[in-house]
């Protein structure tokens, strides 16, 4: 069989992102979105423990003497959170941060799909697609489109994150987006909303059997939309299957495990996770499985549960991994929901692929590593992406 679309452009975190309102996904994550365990609401702390501690009692003898004391009134609200983003960086561990109300209402919504902005996927400054039914779809931007400016402003001379919190802005307010079409300058008055980006999309290839699943986040629903999709494939009566995981930067444990599920025999290892009191294997428990062949796309934006998930279907179903190395993100982090509506994080242990292997700041490497091709003209825009990863996993399930 040929690969009858061999252009296709991919996300990708860092140079491609989507255009939203969301420092929360950005700030502090480094990898993304952080892989998620349930906070035990059961510390095992009760008011004894508060009461005989005493670093607490000195923490509280300072904060009661600034709150009388002080010269000036004093935010008790702002001075609690820089204590405790104090205490978070003593830790030294860039997974390990406090999250304001504003970032946790975004890492929420992020995580159920939901994003505030006009829709668009970007590499280096240039749209490489325009979300269905987007506002800027609805503006007339299109593919292609090359942005100079956000509402005047030169953005010609800062990178993808930058340009993030150039558009940042209120829901339902519009910016003006200036591109280069046909190398000529064109002005777009832009709304920007909230929208629904669902985790997956899928699709049987043209021209073969071959199914092509591509996940973007372990949101809540990650599971049920992979599911459905693979069943309606398998109905489709593909041959084999392409699980393109590049820029995903993880999500709800929980997911990566459920959906390792649809694919291993039961009491196949999925993940272990070593935290300081022990060390539990996360094994299938179901009795579906998968019996296709499977290749797994990637790259360096592939990180936390997204590697969990590949670990599992290369050492434990069999599926060729392909692209460049993944992030190399080995840490799980625990989150605490504060009464306030903000949020703290920190690493409460490290995962393990099937093998034994942690590989964290080491990654996974593809068995097939494949480039992207990437076209630019003189000055530096991008004229055309081949898409050779994608068009080297087709090849490998055409065979």
């Amino acid at each position: 069989m040929k690969n009858s679309n061999n252009r296709s452009f991919t996300f990708r975190f860092g140079t491609i992102v989507i255009i939203m309102i969301i420092t929360a996904l950005i700030s502090g994550l480094t990898a993304g979105i952080i892989v998620y365990t349930s906070y035990n609401k059961n510390t095992g702390i009760n008011y004894n423990n508060i009461n005989n501690d005493a670093a607490l009692k000195q923490f509280l003898e300072v904060y009661k003497s600034i709150s009388d004391d002080y010269y000036e009134d004093v935010n008790k609200t702002e001075m609690v959170e820089a204590a405790i983003e104090a205490m978070l960086n003593y830790l030294d561990d860039k997974y390990t941060s406090y999250l304001n109300t504003e970032q946790t209402s975004a890492l929420n919504d992020s995580l159920k799909g939901e994003y505030e902005g006009i829709g668009v996927v970007i590499l280096d400054h240039t749209i490489t697609e325009v979300l269905p039914d987007s506002p800027a779809e609805k503006s007339g931007l299109k593919p292609g489109d090359v942005i100079t400016k956000i509402n005047d402003s030169d953005i010609t001379s800062i990178n993808s994150t930058e340009l993030v919190k150039k558009m940042k802005s209120s829901v339902g307010s519009n910016i003006l987006v200036s591109v280069l079409r046909d190398n000529k300058a064109v002005d777009f008055n832009v709304s920007i909303e909230k929208l629904y980006v669902p985790a997956i999309r899928s699709r049987v290839i043209e021209g073969t059997t071959i199914g092509y699943i591509r996940l973007a986040t372990f949101s809540s629903s990650a599971y049920e939309q992979v599911e459905k999709a693979l069943d309606k494939l398998t109905d489709d009566g593909i041959t084999g299957l392409i699980i393109d995981l590049r820029a995903n930067a993880g999500g709800y444990l929980d997911a990566a495990e459920k959906i390792s599920n649809l694919f291993l025999e039961k009491n196949k290892v999925i993940y272990s996770l070593e935290t300081k009191k022990d060390t539990k294997v996360s094994k299938d428990t179901t009795m579906r499985k998968f019996n296709l062949p499977v290749v797994v796309i990637v790259d360096g934006n592939t990180a936390s549960a997204a590697e969990i998930l590949s670990a599992a279907l290369s050492e434990s179903y069999g599926a060729k991994l392909v692209g460049t190395k993944t992030y190399g993100k080995g840490k799980v982090q625990q989150v605490i929901s504060l009464v306030d509506g903000s949020m703290a994080k920190y690493t409460s242990g490290k995962w393990y692929t099937p093998s034994g292997n942690n590989i964290d700041k080491v990654g996974l490497t593809p068995d097939f590593v494949v480039e992207l091709e990437i076209k630019r003209d003189n000055n530096g825009n991008i004229i055309e992406i081949v898409d050779s990863q994608y068009n080297k996993a087709v090849e490998l399930l055409s065979n």
